[in-house]
C-alpha cells in the first residue's frame, strides 16, 4: 500500500532526477498510519529511547512515530534554527555542502536513538546526523525511512543498522 501512495516526479529538482514525492502517502490517513505503524514494527521500541528526525521531513515521520511508540523526538536541523548551543556537523552534498545542528543537550549521555528520515539517497544527510547524535553522547541504535534508493547503496556510508519501509 505506501509503494502506491509514493508518486514519481520526473526532472525534479532538476533535470534527469525522478523524485520520490511522499505527499499522495501523507494525504492518505491510511497510507500515513500503514508508515508509522511499518516504521514501528522495523525495530522494537524497547531497544531506543529517543527517537531522532532530520529536517524537514524527518519530521514528519519522526515525532509521530515517537508519539505512536511513546518516545521523545529530538530534531535536527539546518543551521541557525535551534535557539540553544548547538553542535554542528558539516557534509558533502553533489554540488558543495550542507551542515546540520543539534542542540548540545538534545540527548544525554549512552541513550539509545532512533534515527529518522523519509528518504535514504546517497547517505551524507543521515551520515552527518548519525555522527552529531554520537558527537553528543547519544548512542544511534538504527536508521529508519520511509523509502530507500538502494541503486545509490547510501546504507554503506551508514554504521548502523538500516532499514526502510519500501526499496527502488
Amino acid at each position: 500500500m505506501i509503494e502506491s501512495l509514493i508518486r514519481d516526479v520526473p526532472d525534479f529538482p532538476k533535470p534527469g532526477i525522478l523524485f520520490k514525492d511522499i505527499t499522495p502517502l501523507l494525504q492518505s490517513p491510511e497510507g500515513l498510519r500503514a508508515a508509522i505503524e511499518g516504521l514501528a514494527a522495523l525495530v522494537d521500541p524497547s531497544e531506543y529511547d529517543l527517537v531522532c528526525g532530520v529536517e524537514s521531513r524527518g519530521f514528519i515521520f519522526g515525532t509521530a512515530l515517537a508519539h505512536h511508540v511513546g518516545k521523545g523526538f529530538v530534531p535536527i536541523r539546518k543551521p541557525g534554527k535551534l535557539p540553544a548551543a548547538t553542535a554542528a556537523e558539516s557534509y558533502e552534498l553533489e554540488y558543495g555542502t550542507d551542515t546540520l545542528e543539534i542542540h548540545l543537550d538534545a540527548v544525554a549521555e549512552g541513550q539509545r536513538v532512533l534515527m529518522v528520515d523519509d528518504l535514504l539517497a546517497t547517505g551524507g544527510t543521515m551520515e552527518a546526523a548519525v555522527k552529531l547524535v554520537r558527537r553528543i553522547g547519544g548512542d544511534p541504535v538504527a536508521c529508519c525511512f520511509a523509502i530507500e534508493l538502494g541503486f545509490l547503496e547510501g546504507r554503506k556510508r551508514l554504521d548502523a543498522p538500516v532499514h526502510a519501509l519500501v526499496n527502488y
